[in-house]
């Protein structure tokens, strides 16, 4: 009878273990146990920052394709990555004023977006499903996107993976571009071990990070002519009047009112900082939906000073009037749910958040982030709804790239909101228009820009996932001394100068670039430049001899640092794009019929002569029709590709068990059951002690 007893306790004993263990594991979250992030496969092989990698897109009719771009229709293709390729993935246009710039330009240089996945569940390239290609349009530098990232991810932020990549189509050079890592289950994967999170990415007025329900459509040209037929409000994502927009247009301006070439009734140019319009301003080029020719925001001058700035929380000084202010004539473009400011309880008054969610939401979900939100707003319990040391982080590096294109610039777009059991986090988003290059600012103070109210940001609560940072002491010194640690620890001059001379080759002989060599040397330099003064103005404002807010430099500008020598324009700016050879953007020679440098046929030559003996890769040989190239109808199989990559180092060898594109799949079956082998376990101890203890009892019988 004894024995009996003891067998029932150790069913009971087993059976309570294996119940616990399937609790933690399936909501060990909500107890504040954290999955740990996790190697994907795809951060040492395409985002192996030590080189330049190789993407070779293979596709039928490319003139087609490149028709599609602006309307970001997906098409079928092979991807070659480093001479592997990955078969029958899609690729689209990405973005959105950049899609039409390319356009105007008379490029045919657009950005690309590339889903492994569109068209089999759960293809990926080692683990990454999304892929962006991003064209380096309005960077001189060629480098202001991947600093920002290699700064974030130095600095400890969760941030996309980047790495530059060299193009070529069906084997004929494109250009130099830049891998980012699409923000979306992988990124989840890797940082967070799990995909279960919510992902978001905020914005209004159809700006954003482009593709389909996030920014898909937008054109300047609509954007000015949005009222003509209508009755002058705003809208929300969904169409609908949204009255939660911030900052009206200054004096009732109406910029509809430009498409004709009138200034609009009542408008008062005084509200420009200097009070003038520039010297041959002619408002009848704005009906195109681009800055007129010719047209020079730099003579918009003045003291900055824009009305309406205390009661909006929009600086709007213009750099001392050396740049044109979005925030003055705009009002600051962006919703209050963008700007992540708590309204009331109902879902439908963040629309601008749930309709562009990057993961399934569910009610549950909504109200988890409402209530974030409101606490957030309210400042209260903060470290119950935000990531306290990973937000912190992001505004350091943020706020020290000077992006005013961005939450805390004058449109209020360009990040992703990561959500778990109730706690926020940013995730950074596209930097080419940082460093003070959006508005092409005075370079001195855009170089001291102020730590303590950055940017656009001069009250605070406008942007709460800043302003809790400032609504206490001990945050505000865990930041200062964050930034402390930031310029200690992190060689930003170091990798702009590795940056450099890794991709001078490549920007050298790049046959679609937006910039002549020449500009692209001096855009690095006055990057270099650009980053010792403002490393100088921070330490100045840290230790106290440099005012750390607005309202102080204003008051007091004996001791801010000189950057006067620097032309900030000359990094690339929102109005910048159109170098290259001639003023011809996209049009140095070596593709689309253009005549080939050094009289070859138009292949790849790296000037270091490594062309023969290791240099870029030769394109993989087709050997046939576009019908059998690999990913098209009626393909055949990929041949192996020949040569190295473009560091001059070996090729990573494929498993000899696997044809081409089979390896880079072969991370799915992983990635995908992996998040059950935790619960697999607390099964199996489950069951296991379950049929012992049967087995057991019916032996003592």
């Amino acid at each position: 009878m004894a024995t009996h007893k003891h067998i029932d306790r150790i069913c009971i004993v087993v059976t309570v273990l294996g119940l616990l263990l399937t609790v933690l594991f399936m909501n060990g979250g909500a107890l504040g146990i954290h999955t740990a992030s996790r190697s994907m496969g795809y951060e040492e092989t395409l985002f192996d920052t030590s080189r330049v990698h190789t993407v070779d897109i293979v596709i039928d009719d490319w003139d087609a394709f490149i028709e599609t771009c602006e309307s970001e229709t997906y098409s079928a293709c092979t991807v070659v990555i480093d001479n592997e390729a990955v078969k029958n993935v899609a690729i689209r246009g990405k973005g959105n004023t950049s899609l039409s710039s390319v356009k105007s330009m008379g490029s045919q240089r657009y950005s690309f977006k590339i889903e492994f996945d569109q068209y089999e569940d759960g293809k990926n390239y080692h683990g990454l499903d999304k892929l962006s290609l991003n064209n380096i349009i309005q960077d001189n530098t060629y480098m202001k996107d991947y600093l920002s990232y290699r700064l974030m991810r130095e600095f400890g932020v969760d941030t996309p993976l980047c790495s530059f990549a060299y193009i070529t189509v069906n084997g004929e050079d494109w250009g130099l571009y830049l891998a980012v890592e699409g923000v979306e289950d992988s990124f989840l994967q890797r940082n967070y071990g799990r995909d279960t999170d919510e992902l978001y990415k905020p914005d209004s007025m159809s700006f954003g990070g482009g593709g389909p329900g996030n920014g898909k459509g937008f054109n300047m040209d609509d954007f000015l002519k949005r009222d003509e037929d209508g009755d002058g409000t705003d809208e929300t994502a969904g169409g609908e009047p949204d009255p939660a927009l911030s900052g009206g247009m200054p004096g009732g301006f109406d910029p509809s009112q430009f498409g004709g070439g009138q200034m609009p009734d009542g408008f008062d140019p005084s509200q420009f900082s200097g009070g003038q319009m520039p010297d041959g301003f002619d408002p009848s080029q704005f009906s195109g939906g681009e800055m007129p020719e010719g047209f020079d925001p730099a003579q918009i001058s003045g003291d900055g000073a824009q009305p309406g700035a205390e009661s909006s929380g929009e600086r709007r000084r213009g750099f001392g009037g050396g740049g044109f202010d979005f925030g003055g004539i705009f009002g600051g473009m962006g919703s209050s749910d963008v700007k992540l400011q708590y309204s009331d309880d109902d879902p439908d008054s963040y629309s601008n958040i749930f309709g562009n969610a990057k993961t399934d939401v569910s009610k549950a979900d909504q109200k988890r982030l409402i209530e974030a939100l409101r606490k957030l707003n309210a400042n209260e319990d903060i470290e119950s709804v935000v990531d306290v040391d990973e937000v912190i982080r992001y505004f350091v590096v943020h706020n020290y790239v000077c992006n005013g294109d961005s939450y805390t610039g004058s449109i209020i777009h360009n990040y992703y909101l990561h959500e778990s059991d109730g706690k926020l986090s940013m995730i950074p988003w596209d930097y080419n228009l940082a460093f003070g290059t959006f508005r092409s600012a005075d370079a001195t103070e855009v170089v001291n820009d102020p730590i303590d109210s950055p940017m656009e940001v001069s009250d605070a609560s406008d942007r709460p996932m800043w302003g809790w940072i400032l609504s206490s002491e001990e945050y505000t010194q865990m930041y200062h001394a964050y930034f402390a640690e930031f310029l200690d620890t992190v060689d930003i001059v170091g990798i702009i100068d590795e940056a450099y001379a890794l991709i001078k080759s490549y920007v050298e002989r790049d046959p679609t670039a937006f910039c002549t060599y020449e500009e692209f040397e001096t855009g690095v330099a006055t990057l270099r430049t650009f980053c010792e003064k403002r490393n100088e103005s921070i330490r100045g404002q840290l230790d106290g001899t440099i005012p750390s807010t607005d309202a102080q430099q204003r008051a007091d500008s004996s001791m801010l640092v000189d950057a006067s020598e620097i032309t900030v324009s000359a990094m690339g700016s929102m109005g910048g794009g159109m170098g290259g050879p001639n003023g011809n953007a996209g049009e140095r020679q070596g593709f689309g019929g253009k005549a080939p440098q050094d009289g070859g046929n138009g292949s790849f030559s790296p000037p270091d002569g490594t062309a023969s003996g290791g240099g870029m890769p030769s394109p993989p040989d087709f050997s046939g029709s576009n019908s059998e190239r690999p990913g098209v109808p009626g393909s055949g199989s990929m041949p192996a590709g020949g040569g190295g990559d473009p560091s001059g180092g070996d090729r990573r060898p494929s498993r000899p068990d696997m044809g081409p594109g089979q390896e880079a799949s072969s991370a799915s079956a992983d990635a995908a059951s992996a998040r059950w082998t935790l619960l697999a376990v607390s099964g199996a101890v489950l069951i296991l002690g379950l049929v012992f203890a049967v087995l057991y009892k019916e032996k003592l019988k």
